[in-house]
This record gives structure tokens, sequence and C-alpha cells, in this order.
């Protein structure tokens, strides 16, 4: 099933394969994570869609035609998953579909015996879209803890990567195709602040290796607070889940 599913998650179009699918009765069977998001409504002001499985395959569509790397499209298509959970009575708000979200993503994962890189980024990006969404309103502690939750001081590949499967998130609701995704900006910068930080240096001056991490820690937030003060932006309720 893995390989059927990602080489038509590399086709010029993917949602053609998930509506074929769905059509014959087989994305139920095959793929019930993502077959329970069709019918489930979203709040129309943030998503002109308005259907859930409707957004995913645009999503879809819209990383394929940006020439996004399978890790990425795997996590476009998980996204949301957490919507397929939500009670029928609190619709269409999707309170905690996060947290709901990465446990669907997980077993689907798990299932579907998915490599090492797009399962972690699918997690990533179904955890942490909604902060991503908002990252020039975060505090400092709240951007650095999503910057590590990343890894991106070692990998910021995968940052990039999270960073494009939010993009066909955000982007790929009618209206909003030839926007600029603000958030991986600020994101990237953010990160630039981080490695701007002399590590090594604060470890010698360190007295006590015990309290090394906290000071590190310190110093990370007191560069991106000084940052995110000469360069506030307003907050963007277009991006809002």
């Amino acid at each position: 099933m893995w390989q059927e599913l990602s080489r038509a998650l590399m086709e010029p179009h993917p949602s053609r394969f998930f509506v074929v699918l769905r059509r014959c009765g087989a994305l139920n069977q095959l793929l019930p994570e993502v077959d329970a998001l069709f019918g489930v409504p979203q709040p129309v002001a943030h998503h002109p869609e308005l259907d859930t499985g409707v957004h995913v395959l645009q999503a879809l569509d819209y990383a394929a035609a940006a020439g996004d790397a399978l890790p990425v499209r795997y996590a476009v298509l998980t996204h949301d998953l957490g919507k397929g959970a939500t009670a029928p009575a609190d619709w269409p708000r999707h309170i905690a579909h996060e947290q709901k979200g990465v446990r669907l993503a997980e077993a689907m994962s798990e299932r579907l015996r998915a490599p090492a890189d797009c399962r972690e980024l699918a997690n990533l990006t179904v955890r942490y879209h909604g902060t991503v969404h908002r990252a020039s309103e975060l505090r400092p502690a709240t951007l650095l803890d999503l910057l590590l939750a990343t890894d991106a001081l070692r990998r910021p590949e995968r940052l990039g990567w999270l960073l494009r499967a939010c993009a066909a998130d955000a982007l790929s609701r009618p209206g909003r195709s030839g926007a600029s995704y603000a958030p991986a900006q600020w994101m990237n910068l953010a990160l630039a602040v981080l490695k701007a930080v002399d590590a090594g240096a604060i470890a010698r001056e360190s007295v006590d290796p015990a309290h090394l991490p906290a000071r590190i820690r310190e110093a990370r937030i007191d560069a991106l607070l000084a940052w995110k003060k000469q360069n506030e932006l307003p907050p963007s309720p277009a991006l809002r889940q």
C-alpha cells in the first residue's frame, strides 16, 4: 500500500487518486482516517472550501504544483486527520484537533509502514501546523520550543519541509494561491537568531555545568525577545484554523 500511495502522492494531481478511491468505496477500507474527513465542515471564515476532505485534496495538489518532496506531501495528507475525530455536535469548530490528529497519524503511518522521514514530518505537521501559522504572535520561549521540537538547529531541512507543508495548508485555500507564506520567513529569521547565540562561549563562561542548559536557553530567549521587539508583525487572522 505504501508503494502505491507514495507513487500517487508524487503525481502532478494527487487528488485524483483519492477521488477515485472514494468513488469506488475503497478509501474507507484503505485510508479510513482520510475518508473520515469528507463531509466534515470547518469555519467558513477561514476555510471557504468548507469541507475538510476537499481542503486536504486542494492542499495536496498545491504541494504537487510546487514540486514538494514526498515527506511534505504525506504530511499535507495527514495534517488535519484530527478533524475527522471531532464530534458532529461541535462542528464546525475543531478544538484540540492537533492532539487527536497525532494519534491518528501515528497509527496510519504504522499501518502503512511509512518511511521515517515521512512519519516524523507528518507528526510534526499534525501537531504544530496551527502554531506555525501564528509564528509571529508566539512568545520567545514558545518560538524557541517550536524550533527545538523540529530539531531545526541540526536539521534545518526538516524545518523547511514543515514550512512547506504549512504553506500548502494555508495557501491552497480559495483566494490565497498568489500570496506568500509569511510565517516561513519569520521562522527562518528566528532560526538565524538562534544560530547567532554562541553556546560555546556560554559554556566556557559557565561555572557550574549543571546550569549550562538553562543558561543557553535563557540566552536564546533573550536573543529572540530582542529580535522580536525590533520586528513586531500584526497577527494573521487569515491563517486561523
